[in-house]
């Protein structure tokens, strides 16, 4: 890399934590943000301060929220007898915008990877039965990655939840092996949580 000045050189490094963001496209993404003009700078750095502090996981689902009040949790026009069980709160938006699914929501945080060091304790399952205890869950829809970790998971949940006298479904496998709920165009979500099947 060229030797820039330390404080560009910073940036750099930090923008290359983003996800698919190389070297390259971090240098163009930094001497894009010198051409800001100043009050936009510090708009955008006092925006990514406050980051942490102005969202929050619901204590109930761990979905992101603004408020003391979660938009799913406190929506009383939402099924409470089905709860999908996804791996992370950035999956509640994907499923979100099909339109398809009025049910509730219990983020997981990850998926189990032996190689990461991500076990079934982190899952934290206690949580997950106590709202199936309290709720009056009747279906429990997994909606995983289809991935080798993805797989995984909803393998070892299917066993836990069936042990628990529940109805377990999974998505339909119109989703592409191998991808992110995330990189899922809406209507190839939307059929695959209508056609899910029992799992």
């Amino acid at each position: 890399m060229p030797k820039y000045p330390t404080a560009l050189t910073l940036l750099i490094a930090y923008l290359k934590k983003l996800p698919g963001v190389g070297t390259k496209t971090a240098e163009r993404f930094a001497f894009q943000l010198l051409d800001w003009p100043a009050h936009e700078i510090q708009g955008f750095s006092t925006h990514l301060s406050e980051l942490k502090e102005k969202i929050a996981h619901c204590p109930t689902c761990h979905c992101l929220t603004d408020s003391q009040s979660c938009p799913f949790c406190s929506d009383h026009n939402r099924n409470p007898s089905q709860l999908c069980v996804i791996a992370s709160a950035r999956d509640v938006f994907s499923i979100e915008e099909t339109g398809t699914f009025r049910g509730h929501y219990h983020v997981l945080g990850g998926l189990l990877s032996p190689i990461d060091g991500t076990t079934p304790e982190h899952l934290n399952l206690e949580r997950l039965k106590k709202r199936v205890d309290e709720q009056g869950v009747k279906e429990m829809i997994i909606a995983l990655d289809s991935t080798l970790e993805g797989d995984t998971t909803s393998l070892f949940l299917k066993e836990q939840i069936q042990a628990w006298g529940l109805s377990v479904s999974r998505l339909a496998f119109g989703i592409p092996l191998g991808s992110s709920l995330d990189f899922v165009d809406g209507g190839t979500l939307a059929r695959a949580f209508t056609a899910r099947q029992v799992f």
